[in-house]
C-alpha cells in the first residue's frame, strides 16, 4: 500500500531580525515573526529603502500610526510567503514591492495587498525596493494635489533626493518643464541629466531671482516644496497664475510666513498631504494609478531608480548617518 504523502511542514521560522530603535539608535535584535491579518500578506523581505521620515521616528519626531509596528521602514521588495484572509490577486511566491505604514526593516514584513505592486520586468529587487515611497508620494502630490499637465512648468526642491530624483522624471514623463533646486553643483548636474531643463544650487545662486529669470518671470506652474519654514514665502514669488503650491515636508521648519496679497492676486492654490496616515484604501487607489501610468514606463526604463548606496541590513545606522549627512544623490538601499 502506497503511503500518503506527509503534509509539509511550515517551513517559516518563528522570529526574525530586525532593526529597533533604542535610544536613537538602530539595534539589530530578534522580534517574532508577525501574521498577516485579513486583507494582508507577509513577504519576506529582500531590501528596504530608507527615507527621512525613518530618520525622524529615530528621533523620536515621527511615531507610527496607531496600531502600527514601532519597527522603521516604509518601503520594501520581497517575495509574498503568506496570505491573510481575503486576499485577492496575490500569490505565494509572488516578487513585489510595496508601501508600508512601517516594519520594512526586517527580514519580515506584514503588507497591506492593496499596497503591493509587482516587481517591474527587467528591475532587480534592490532597485524595486526604492520605487513605493518615492512613487506614491511623488504620483499622490504631483497628480492628485498638484494637478500637474502636459506643457506646464515645475519647480522640485530637493532635486537630487529620493523624491526629488523621481519626481524630476515622472514629471518630464508627464510632459512638464522641470526645474529644480539642490545644494551642489555636482548634484546639479545630476538633476539635468534626469531630465531637468534646468538645476539651480541654492547655496550660490537665488532660486527666486533665477527660476524668474528662465521663465521671463510668467512663474512655474506648480512647486514642489519639502523645504517649508521661509520657502513657502519665496515660493509664492516663484509661482504663475492660479499656480499650485504642494508642501510634502518641513525641513526648514513649520512655522511659515506667507503673502496673502499674493495668494489672492495670483489666485494660488497651496496644498500638500502626508502620506503614511492614509487608510489603506485610498494607498489602493495610488498603487493602481501607478501600476496603469508609472509602471509601464519603468519596465521600458522611461524612468529608473536612482541609487546612492545600498547597505546591509545590520548596518542600518550607518545609512541612516549617510542619508543624514546629506551628501547622496538618490536613494540609500537595505538588503538582506
Amino acid at each position: 500500500m502506497t503511503k500518503r504523502p506527509a503534509k509539509r511542514a511550515n517551513t517559516l521560522p518563528k522570529v526574525m531580525r530586525a532593526a529597533a530603535i533604542h535610544d536613537q539608535k538602530l539595534i539589530i535584535e530578534e522580534r517574532p515573526i508577525p501574521a498577516p491579518g485579513l486583507g494582508e500578506v507577509l513577504v519576506r523581505v529582500a531590501a528596504a529603502g530608507v527615507n527621512r521620515p525613518d530618520l525622524l521616528q529615530r528621533k523620536g519626531l515621527y511615531p507610527p500610526p496607531a496600531g502600527i509596528t514601532d519597527i522603521p521602514g516604509l518601503e520594501l521588495s520581497g517575495e509574498v510567503v503568506a496570505l491573510g484572509r481575503k486576499v485577492t490577486g496575490l500569490k505565494k511566491g509572488a516578487k513585489i514591492c510595496a508601501l508600508v505604514a512601517g516594519g520594512s526593516y526586517a527580514e519580515y514584513c506584514v503588507v497591506p495587498a492593496p499596497q503591493c505592486l509587482p516587481v517591474p520586468k527587467g528591475m532587480d529587487m534592490t532597485a524595486a525596493a526604492g520605487l513605493a515611497e518615492t512613487h506614491f508620494t511623488v504620483w499622490t502630490n504631483l497628480v492628485d494635489r498638484g494637478k500637474l499637465k502636459k506643457g506646464e512648468t515645475i519647480l522640485i526642491h530637493g532635486g537630487a533626493s529620493g523624491i526629488g530624483t523621481t519626481a524630476i522624471q515622472v514629471a518630464r514623463a508627464l510632459g512638464a518643464k522641470v526645474f529644480a533646486t539642490a545644494g551642489t553643483d555636482e548634484k546639479c548636474r545630476a538633476c539635468e541629466k534626469l531630465g531637468a531643463s534646468a538645476a539651480i544650487n541654492y547655496k550660490s545662486l537665488d532660486y527666486v531671482a533665477e527660476i524668474n529669470k528662465l521663465t521671463g518671470n510668467r512663474g512655474v506652474d506648480v512647486v514642489l516644496d519639502m523645504v517649508g519654514g521661509d520657502y513657502v514665502g519665496r515660493n509664492q514669488k516663484v509661482l504663475a497664475s492660479h499656480g499650485r503650491h504642494v508642501s510634502i515636508a518641513m525641513q526648514k521648519g513649520r512655522t511659515v510666513e506667507i503673502d496673502l496679497f499674493q495668494i489672492m492676486s495670483k489666485r494660488l492654490v497651496l496644498t500638500g498631504s502626508t502620506l503614511r496616515p492614509q487608510p489603506v484604501a485610498v494607498k489602493g487607489e495610488i498603487a493602481r494609478a501607478l501600476k496603469k501610468t508609472v509602471w509601464p514606463l519603468l519596465a521600458r526604463k522611461k524612468i529608473k531608480v536612482v541609487i546612492d548606496r545600498v547597505y546591509p541590513f545590520e548596518e542600518a545606522q550607518a545609512a541612516h548617518e549617510h542619508l543624514e549627512a546629506g551628501n547622496h544623490v538618490g536613494k540609500v538601499i537595505l538588503t538582506f
